[in-house]
């Protein structure tokens, strides 16, 4: 069933970790499709992905566009799998959780890794920490979601969700928030599955390369919210 399956990678100077990232996703899915979008790194991050020897890794390098949102869409518009899923490209360990999202699509349409359900902790700064939380809890209040997780990076899916919703591929990871709650709101199953969240390798986080860019990141996010609540109504 692997070959079933593709896998997203969103990439910008991730040489610490992206070798061993595509490693593990091989090691627990093996024969599954590796799609990474590359935004032009200068450390050397696609020389070595190009490296690897793996018959179904796709790697596209973008030179002029940037952004996390539109990495995604790429991904997916290159995509073949039955089941299509994306991780954040320096959390390789977290690969080892494929196998058991892929399980629960038995009886779901999308497998989400969680937080904030028992089991689940982020274990980064206490500020992000705080602020991710309050996020999540200010989301899923203001969208009346039974999701807990809205902002998480880590799922698997069915293809065929893209049949009722698909990424509004604009900012940065704001746009999963849209993406869960539109499929939540057409009747999707959406089920989660706790994991720990891992300290940030530091200087790779893309959602906190500095404090000024976190909290823009942040009204972001908060801008994009408002704005699905009133499309709501």
């Amino acid at each position: 069933m692997n070959e079933n399956i593709s896998i997203i990678l969103s990439t910008y100077n991730e040489k610490p970790s992206i070798e061993f990232t595509i490693n593990n996703i091989i090691k627990n899915l093996n024969g599954a499709e590796i799609i990474v979008v590359d935004d032009n790194s200068p450390d050397g991050t696609l020389e070595i992905i190009k490296s690897i020897d793996y018959q179904k890794l796709k790697v596209y390098s973008r030179k002029n566009t940037k952004g996390l949102a539109t990495a995604f869409l790429l991904g997916l518009i290159n995509s073949n799998g039955k089941y299509i899923g994306w991780l954040d490209s320096n959390m390789g360990s977290l690969a080892e959780k494929f196998p058991e999202m892929l399980k629960k699509l038995d009886s779901n349409d999308i497998a989400i890794l969680s937080r904030y359900i028992p089991g689940g902790k982020d274990e980064r700064g206490k500020f992000r920490v705080v602020v991710s939380y309050l996020l999540n809890k200010f989301t899923k209040f203001i969208l009346r979601s039974k999701v807990n997780d809205l902002s998480s990076g880590i799922f698997l899916m069915k293809r065929n969700v893209l049949n009722d919703v698909v990424p509004v591929a604009k900012g940065h990871g704001e746009f999963i928030i849209e993406f869960f709650y539109m499929a939540e709101k057409k009747g999707n199953k959406i089920v989660e599955i706790p994991y720990i969240h891992p300290v940030d390798i530091e200087g790779h986080s893309k959602s906190f390369p500095n404090l000024p860019k976190f909290l823009q990141f942040g009204l972001f996010y908060f801008l994009r919210i408002i704005k699905i609540l009133l499309k709501k109504t």
